[in-house]
């Protein structure tokens, strides 16, 4: 926690002349909604500002709003604090790029340090200080909405992503301040919500939520996130937003977490809701002993504090920290040098600039996982596009696209006709996302009879992915399907792009059906551009998936890093770890995802094969490719413990990496190892690194047949790590 001494005097001398309605206004942050320009009375937020009873304020849109809230606050308000404002800039502000999902697809650290930064432009010219994102949540279970908002089923690649994204929001600007902070969430296991229901209760192990759930935000902090949100839910019965022991013991004292703790939206008052908390009072005391520096909009600080106070059950030192904190926070930002900084800054210079990183953020993300035949990169010469998703620039964005706006989203239908300049191409529509339009499948199966080829658009609107959105069926609507089918029974071949913020389960019939397959995501702003790109063969796809999408709903949550079992999967074996009706294995596993390359790899091999705990050791692995055309290979590295003293997962990963080559180029791709790299939480959760076997494998997915295996000796041990 920040100390006293790190508090530099201009802070102090402004704490000094603060009431304590004023201390707690710092600790307040109300939102849009009640920003509001009528005649001033006691409850209305330029009067709470002018009276220093609020220290930022969220979801408040238009230039001119901000200039002017922040106007009120640092030339009428009695002491001149400036306020800071925050929003949700999750994948791009203005230009938006995939989703998080989407975009994890790509495995570019570099991009997706990238499409951050350039986020950050664009929000810190609208005068936004704070971005309620990355979202780090690891998720395994499809019917929950937010899965869209993370980086898939892994935590090393969330923490990978957390520390990227962290990068980016945070760069400084020319003047040597963060144009953007991050603010990490949610704190933590929000993933792990019962049957996948937004807002439920949140039951995992010990060991769980140390190996899983937790990594990602560790890395975040080593990359000095600037806040955490922590989660609505309770994880095994303690309500996240007053768990002293994670936020105050874990992350404040253990990781040395100095920025904001900001909670979710009315989650301190939400504590009642929890049964942990009798009033507003109980409430406030509850998340400030926990470590919340910032209640967002539940009106527990502002009304529970002061009889929090009074009753004894905070003191005025507790207050004091949190309030040194969001002003030590407003000082790092450069609000008490220049409080109107960053609001019109003229950034139209780079505008191509960053709708052209949409537009490679959205090729690198959209993943090729079915091409038969050779059917990409389409030659047709008439091309029938069809679906709802073909020409939606609204939904095409995805949930939480900021200010971005359907009306300078390049579409499918645009993207194509642009791309394909010398074909035909039709457009029909066919149905709406959840209903038929009366002659929509007539007309589409028209246009298919009548081209080379059909480009089938299908999938989810935008507002049925992200925040309170779950769905026990996540599934392609009757009303696509049976487009699908009609457009099917044309007898053209079919080329499927699912236009999805999250894995969907899928009849074997439409998947069967298509000679291409690709999932698309809501890729953006330049969704229709990117995708004209890779059909075309002007981008080589390269995207791998970043989550399993399993064949039914009932086999969720599915993902490869489960553990074995004294009954191991066998399908010769009803005795087995199964199901009766339907496969064992996903329908497409982590890490799938072709191109129009192809690759061969040699013998892995190892500089050392044997190591002793402090020891380093390469393992390389030469990667040709064999085919005509110049193309990317993803290589994963995962390693798995045979024998210890805990059960460990069938394969761990440990690294990603990816290579470019021309045609018949050969190049060796090389990954350090550590022998603490294979250390593990034993019984107790402390750190143990034994002697014995690693088994190393590296492939182009999660699927055994993808993977080749050689194995590592660590010499001595067991020792602490």
């Amino acid at each position: 926690m920040m100390s006293r001494a790190e508090v530099s005097a201009r802070v102090r001398a402004v704490m000094a002349r603060m009431t304590l309605a004023e201390k707690i206004g710092q600790l307040s942050m109300l939102a849009d909604g009640l920003v509001e320009t009528g005649p001033p009375g006691p409850h209305n937020p330029f009067t709470m500002i002018l009276e220093g009873r609020v220290g930022s304020l969220l979801n408040v849109w238009g230039r001119d709003l901000i200039r002017e809230a922040q106007r009120k606050a640092v030339e009428e308000s009695r002491l001149g604090v400036p306020l800071f404002f925050g929003l949700d800039v999750v994948h791009g502000h203005r230009s938006i790029h995939p989703v998080p999902l989407g975009e994890a697809c790509a495995f570019d650290r570099e991009l997706w340090e990238q499409t951050a930064r350039d986020s950050a432009i664009e929000a810190f010219s609208d005068g936004i200080h704070m971005t309620f994102a990355p979202m780090i949540d690891v998720a395994r279970d499809i019917r929950w909405g937010r899965i869209v908002e993370c980086a898939g089923e892994d935590p090393y690649v969330n923490a990978e992503f957390a520390r990227a994204r962290v990068r980016g929001y945070q760069a400084a600007d020319a003047e040597g301040f963060m144009r953007l902070a991050a603010c990490a969430k949610h704190f933590c296991a929000y993933g792990a919500v019962l049957a996948g229901r937004d807002y439920a209760e949140a039951d995992v192990s010990e060991r769980t939520l140390h190996e899983v759930y937790l990594p990602p935000f560790k890395a975040a902090v080593e990359e000095s996130v600037a806040a955490i949100m922590p989660a609505f839910v309770d994880v095994a019965g303690v309500a996240m937003t007053a768990h002293e022991k994670l936020m105050r013991g874990l992350l404040r004292t253990q990781w040395g977490f100095d920025g904001l703790i900001v909670s979710d939206y009315n989650a301190v008052s939400e504590l009642m809701n929890h049964g942990v908390a009798a009033d507003l009072a109980e409430a406030a005391a509850l998340a400030l002993h926990a470590g919340v520096d910032i209640d967002m909009m539940s009106e527990a600080f502002p009304q529970g504090l002061p009889v929090a106070l009074e009753r004894g059950a905070v003191s005025l030192e507790q207050i004091d920290d949190a309030v040194a904190r969001v002003l030590a926070f407003k000082e790092r930002m450069g609000l008490f040098d220049d409080p109107y900084r960053g609001i019109g800054v003229d950034i139209s210079a780079g505008r191509a600039a960053r709708r052209a990183l949409s537009r490679e953020a959205a090729r690198r993300s959209i993943v090729l996982l079915r091409n038969e035949d050779a059917m990409l990169p389409l030659r047709a010469k008439s091309i029938a596009l069809i679906g709802p998703l073909a020409d939606a620039p609204e939904d095409q964005l995805g949930a939480w696209a900021s200010a971005g706006a359907g009306a300078e989203s390049i579409t499918i239908v645009e993207g194509l006709r642009r791309g394909f300049a010398g074909a035909h191409v039709s457009f029909a529509r066919g149905c709406a996302f959840t209903a038929p339009i009366d002659g929509g499948v007539d007309d589409a199966v028209m246009g298919a009879r009548d081209a080379d080829a059909v480009v089938l658009c299908i999938g989810e609107d935008r507002l049925s992915t992200g925040e309170a959105a779950s769905r026990t069926k996540p599934e392609i609507p009757a009303a696509q399907l049976d487009l699908a089918r009609a457009v099917y029974a044309a007898g053209k071949p079919v080329v499927l792009v699912l236009c999805v913020s999250r894995p969907l389960v899928l009849p074997d019939w439409l998947v069967d059906g298509a000679r291409a397959l690709l999932i698309g995501w809501h890729a953006g702003s330049e969704m229709g551009p990117a995708l004209a790109d890779i059909l075309s063969g002007a981008f080589n796809p390269s995207a791998r998936l970043c989550v399993s999408w399993p064949t039914t709903t009932g086999q969720t949550p599915v993902f490869f890093g489960m553990r074995p079992t004294g009954r191991p999967h066998d399908p010769n074996n009803g005795w087995s770890t199964g199901f009766l009706d339907a496969p064992y294995a996903p329908r497409f596993s982590f890490g799938e995802g072709i191109g129009y390359a192809h690759f061969t790899r040699g013998s892995l091999r190892l500089d050392e094969a044997t190591i002793n705990r402090h020891a380093v050791t390469t393992l390389r692995v030469d990667v040709t490719n064999v085919s005509e055309v110049p193309g990317v290979e993803t290589l994963f590295l995962f390693a798995r413990d045979p024998v210890a003293q805990v059960t460990r997962p069938l394969l761990e990963l440990k690294d990603f990496t990816k290579v470019a080559l021309a045609p018949g180029e050969t190049t060796q791709v090389s990954f350090s190892l550590r022998a603490s790299d294979f250390s593990y939480l034993d019984s107790e959760l402390q750190p143990r690194l034994d002697n014995g076997v690693i088994r190393l494998f590296v492939g182009a997915s999660a699927r055994a047949s993808d993977l080749d295996c050689i194995e590592l000796t660590i010499a001595d041990g067991p020792r602490e790590a």
